[in-house]
């Protein structure tokens, strides 16, 4: 992937734009620009924790307050449709891309020119080895550290916490679910124990095929949702059959409120 020089220019490591959707706040950047941000703080050993906002991530901040404070210490990415709607209702844009997790921790570890250290931690044992294995295929000039599965006790705890001081990876990958993922970074992790540090949900299970993806014309339709729906209905009924509604009820609230809030300004 090639980045014109441009973008890396006029992009500030210590200016990233925001824009709140229902409450959090995303960083409306494209895919290179994404990477060169995340690129210049590895370079520069800044440590970040990184989130992804989709609908049902929204849906739980919300009903989830100390979630919602949490989450103003990440570097937020736009994932999904949903967000892209509440973007163009509120803000009058899109986001540039959709930057869910799945598709772009792929591209970063292509994208970054110098060999780099990433360590996976959480999923089941096969998903975060095999996903380790096919990260190596994808981008094999890095160096991938297996720290352990997501099944793990407070003594196995410590010790993962050291291990990562040990290694301090420049990119770490946690899988565990939202909330889980990013309250364990917020509460365990610092610069000490990596550069970057990523809640990355069902990555390891979707880049193994534990999960299947849907084909590429489905996502590119936008639709991924409605095929991990068909295929996981039960599990996936909650999330999507009443959480999408939900969120866009949400979204409802905040523009009427937003009108009437400008209605009130302007007759003062």
């Amino acid at each position: 992937m090639n980045v014109h020089p441009v973008i890396r220019r006029e992009y500030s490591i210590d200016m990233v734009p925001t824009r709140e959707i229902l409450g959090v706040d995303v960083a409306p950047l494209s895919t290179p620009m994404a990477c060169a941000e995340l690129e210049a703080r590895i370079d520069q050993k800044r440590f970040t924790r990184i989130a992804f906002l989709n609908a049902h991530v929204s849906n739980l901040a919300a009903m989830k307050p100390a979630f919602r404070e949490t989450l103003r210490d990440f570097m937020v990415f736009a994932d999904g449709v949903g967000v892209d709607i509440a973007s163009r209702m509120l803000h009058g844009e899109t986001f540039p891309d959709n930057l869910n997790g799945t598709d772009f921790v792929p591209s970063l570890l292509a994208f970054l020119k110098r060999p780099v250290k990433v360590a996976l931690l959480g999923s089941r044992r096969e998903s975060v080895e095999g996903a380790a294995e096919r990260f190596a295929e994808i981008a094999p000039f890095h160096r991938y550290i297996v720290v352990s599965d997501g099944y793990f006790d407070a003594a196995k705890e410590q010790a993962i916490l050291e291990t990562l001081e040990a290694e301090r990876p420049d990119i770490l990958l946690i899988a565990m679910g939202v909330p889980k993922q990013e309250e364990w970074i917020a509460r365990n992790l610092s610069g000490r124990h990596c550069t970057l540090a990523f809640g990355v949900g069902a990555l390891f299970d979707l880049t193994t095929g534990v999960i299947p993806r849907a084909p590429l014309w489905v996502r590119r339709a936008r639709s991924e949702w409605v095929w991990r729906l068909m295929r996981e209905p039960r599990r996936l009924f909650r999330r999507y059959v009443i959480g999408n509604p939900m969120f866009l009820a949400r979204l409802g609230v905040a523009l009427l409120f937003g009108a009437r809030s400008k209605r009130v300004s302007a007759g003062a």
